[in-house]
């Protein structure tokens, strides 16, 4: 099990800064949202402010002189003035919440739009990185960084920015407010502050550590699911489903624990908060109760702090949460940009040369290969394959017959050594042209959820309907499709889910003839198919070979005793080269390999996969 990497910070300037490119191209927005956010922080001042002048002036009337911008508007008559004032509160109200509802509008769409432009290049790079790095990096993780992580960032984008911004600016308007009413009660609302800052920091470690568990867990579910999914039909013939949801059970326990301590660090944090703000109400209550008993201040006053202390308490309750926001969002940045920072290395040179036009030669040149360090796969593999010519690679698994055409594709590059086609190395090509060459029809064909037509087309678009009909009937596969009450339009579950193995191997030969590549690939194409499917196979690769340069890896033998030649690799070198009876009278490997396979077969004259040219 992969370990997940988090961040200790709670903020990274260099990844914010990296961030804000994401919501640079809708500044105009972001900034609109900016004053309205602006505006409904003053708005919070007001209410306070209307509370004492209605008691001062109307309910306990004293004759000290108000500085509040609506006094000279309002009406002397006790009745009337409180009917005016009680109107400016619900208009203060109310436009709050309109402010605050177009606030949050804006900047969720904001929000959207930049995570929308971070996942589009985030898949986007999964897309071109190398096969090498899915190797190393279980595919649930990569669904993490596209779904959980980006889910966090858009948290961020949408409210955490703006959120707390605002926290910060109610704070700064409700402190020049609460100065400017009384400076002594402001004092002693502020000595509750020390208590506030002891219990924050003591719930940011907790919670922080609570977080950063949830964050591996959910990654570690992920993962987990992710594998058992696509391996059910294994757990379920093992009879592992106990086993599985044992391992499950515990990797889901972790997931529960880590959110318990963040339960815990929530359950005495807010009510603390709130405890420490009623006993600073409290002295309130006593302070100013007894300055007013001495005349040195108003009822008006004293209510008005009485509302600007909650108001004051709540910006630090949620500043608190928004810590955990941007721990989470930093940690996910990282793992996001660390992700979008991965190198390509199989990527176009700055200059690529142009495929070469007509019939190519296919060379390897002493070619070595190591998946790491000098474990070598492949070595020191030299050969010449002409245009048109039918190859067969056999040899014991492990012995880098799959490898070879990975290095062919070039989705890994030689250690040493050269691979050309046309005299061209594969290095200078640009991949893209290079495979758009290629048609690869694979033991276990992939299919995607969509419909047959789908499939087969996978979205090029110059493939019309003539060659949809075409394809399909030289791979044998037409007759089958028009039984299908929708034809081409059969709708396909995700991995080919209802079609047999036979099935879907005609859809991937299919694909591969639509796409009227120069060069086919068959990796074990007909291993998983049954003797009727392999008949209609047979029939179909008479036609597909024809005139293009072929390569067939097979384990039967018997189905690529007419190619031109056969490789046979042994140990990562190529140790024998020829046509069937050539090699079979060398009695080496490939000899070895029949006399195993196929010595009590050879008397009922098994039928040749591929014809000769």
């Amino acid at each position: 099990m992969y370990r997940e990497v988090v961040a200790g910070k709670v903020y990274d300037g260099r990844l914010m800064r990296r961030l804000a490119t994401y919501m640079k191209p809708y500044w105009r927005v972001a900034a609109f949202s900016l004053l309205l956010v602006f505006a409904a922080s003053g708005l919070q001042i007001v209410g306070p402010l209307l509370t004492k002048t209605a008691v001062d002036r109307y309910l306990v009337p004293v004759q000290a002189p108000s500085s509040a911008p609506w006094e000279p508007w309002l009406s002397d008559e006790p009745g009337a003035g409180l009917a005016q004032i009680g109107g400016l509160y619900l208009a203060v109200i109310l436009l709050g919440l309109a402010i605050q509802y177009t606030q949050g509008y804006l900047m969720q769409w904001t929000g959207q739009q930049a995570v929308f432009d971070l996942r589009r290049d985030l898949v986007e790079h999964l897309q071109r990185l190398d096969i090498a790095y899915y190797d190393r990096n279980p595919v649930g993780r990569l669904v993490t960084r596209v779904t959980t992580d980006i889910d966090v960032l858009n948290e961020l984008f949408a409210t955490g920015f703006i959120t707390a911004l605002a926290d910060i600016l109610v704070l700064i308007f409700v402190l020049a407010a609460m100065l400017k009413l009384d400076v002594g009660l402001t004092l002693l609302l502020l000595a509750a502050g020390p208590f506030v800052l002891l219990a924050l920091v003591k719930f940011r470690r907790a919670a922080a550590e609570g977080y950063r568990e949830i964050r591996v867990a959910v990654a570690r579910i992920n993962s987990y699911l992710q594998e058992r999914a696509s391996g059910m039909s294994v757990v379920q013939l093992f009879n592992r489903e106990e086993a599985s949801r044992k391992e499950f059970a515990e990797i889901n326990r972790s997931h529960v624990a880590a959110y318990k301590k963040t339960i815990v660090a929530y359950g005495w944090f807010f009510p603390l908060i709130e405890l420490i703000g009623m006993v600073a109400v409290a002295g309130l209550l006593a302070y100013g109760g007894y300055q007013i008993h001495q005349g040195a201040l108003t009822l008006g006053v004293l209510l008005a702090f009485f509302q600007y202390g909650m108001r004051f308490y709540r910006p630090v309750q949620d500043l608190s949460e928004k810590y955990n926001l941007f721990q989470s969002a930093v940690a996910a940045s990282e793992r996001i940009f660390e992700l979008l920072d991965t190198p390509v290395e199989i990527k176009p040179p700055a200059r690529p040369k142009p495929f070469p036009a007509g019939p190519v030669e296919i060379e390897f040149d002493r070619v070595w290969f190591a998946y790491q360090d000098e474990e070598w796969v492949i070595r020191d593999v030299s050969f010449r394959v002409a245009p048109g010519e039918t190859i067969a690679i056999v040899g014991h698994t492990g012995a880098g017959k799959t490898t070879l055409i990975n290095l062919l594709l070039r989705f890994y590059d030689v250690r040493r050594g050269a691979i050309r086609i046309g005299g061209v190395d594969v290095r200078d090509l640009d991949p893209r042209q290079l495979r758009r060459h290629f048609g690869v029809v694979l033991q276990d064909p992939h299919l995607f959820s969509g419909t047959i037509e789908d499939n087969i087309r996978l979205g090029t678009p110059w493939i019309d309907e003539e060659d949809l009909v075409t394809a399909a009937e030289r791979a044998n596969l037409l007759d089958y499709i028009r039984s299908l009450p929708g034809g081409f339009s059969h709708p396909v579950r995700e991995r080919g889910s209802g079609l047999s193995t036979g099935q879907k191997q005609l859809i991937s030969f299919a694909r591969a003839l639509a796409h009227n590549p120069k060069i086919l690939i068959l990796d074990e194409a007909t291993s998983s198919v049954d003797t009727e499917t392999e008949l209609r196979l047979r029939a179909a690769l008479e036609r597909i070979v024809e005139g293009r340069t072929s390569f067939i890896i097979a384990h039967r033998l018997s189905t690529i005793q007419r190619a031109n030649r056969i490789f046979v690799m042994h140990k990562g070198q190529l140790r024998e080269t020829g046509t069937h009876q050539e090699l079979i009278a060398r009695r080496g490997i490939y000899w070895k390999l029949y006399q195993l396979q196929y010595q009590e077969q050879e008397r009922t004259s098994p039928q040749p996969l591929v014809s000769g040219h």
